[in-house]
């Protein structure tokens, strides 16, 4: 009797230990769960904010547009040398992007590539950080080179080719991303590095982000109106 007790002793003790095991580690698994929850309710909110904010800025720089195109047809009817006028030229130039311009900001290098990513780069990713980076009132944006309008479209084309301004902006096999934006660098950074580098880089990407003087080209399309049409007074 004492030895098959005895037989049965170690059985049973290592299946205590595996129960315990399993409990501990399902314990521990909840756990990670929930924080994982949390954060991503707090990002949700969070982007909720950015969105919001940005569709109102939005809003203010599309009526700023409008304003500028109003002051610029009157000026046209003016003669053309007023420097007065030649400035506002430039502003509008600006604003719609068809000026190169350059000023201090951040450039942002994002890699996709490395054995540790989770998600590539996706279309969704880079319409988010620009709009984060207007947000942090970035005045002039672009991602490889390519200048961000208020036509400007990122699509995806095929299966992993990026368009911006319907031109290919990476390679099948992926490019790092770099984006540059004018502006105040300090403020650029804050918000992006709170923002955006946290979940890029738990998607596994590389993310650099440097304060510099940055040459941002001018928008190499060009804008065609077809329905819409200038009211005249």
């Amino acid at each position: 009797m004492h030895r098959w007790k005895r037989s049965l002793a170690l059985p049973v003790t290592m299946v205590a230990i595996a129960l315990g095991f399993l409990v501990s580690l399902q314990a521990h698994t909840q756990k990670n769960v929930s924080a994982a929850e949390q954060i991503s309710a707090e990002r949700l909110t969070q982007m909720k904010s950015v969105l919001a904010n940005s569709q109102a800025q939005n809003a203010q720089l599309q009526k700023e547009h409008q304003n500028l195109l109003t002051e610029l047809d009157t000026a046209r009817k003016k003669v053309g040398t007023d420097p007065q006028v030649l400035d506002r030229l430039k502003q509008l130039q600006i604003l719609e992007g068809t000026q190169a311009v350059e000023g201090p900001g951040i450039q942002i290098s994002i890699d996709d590539r490395g054995k540790n990513t989770i998600f590539p780069v996706s279309t969704e990713d880079i319409t988010r950080m620009v709009n984060t980076l207007k947000f942090a009132g970035a005045e002039a944006i672009s991602v490889n080179g390519q200048r961000i309008v208020s036509t400007t479209a990122i699509v995806l084309s095929g299966s992993s080719t990026i368009l911006i301004n319907q031109v290919p902006i990476n390679r099948a096999e992926g490019v790092p991303y770099e984006l540059d934006a004018i502006g105040d660098p300090d403020t650029l950074l804050d918000y992006f590095s709170k923002v955006e580098a946290p979940t890029l880089k738990q998607n596994g990407l590389i993310v650099s982000i440097t304060r510099k003087t940055l040459t941002i080209p001018s928008f190499k399309g060009s804008y065609t109106f077809k329905y819409a049409k200038p009211i005249v007074p």
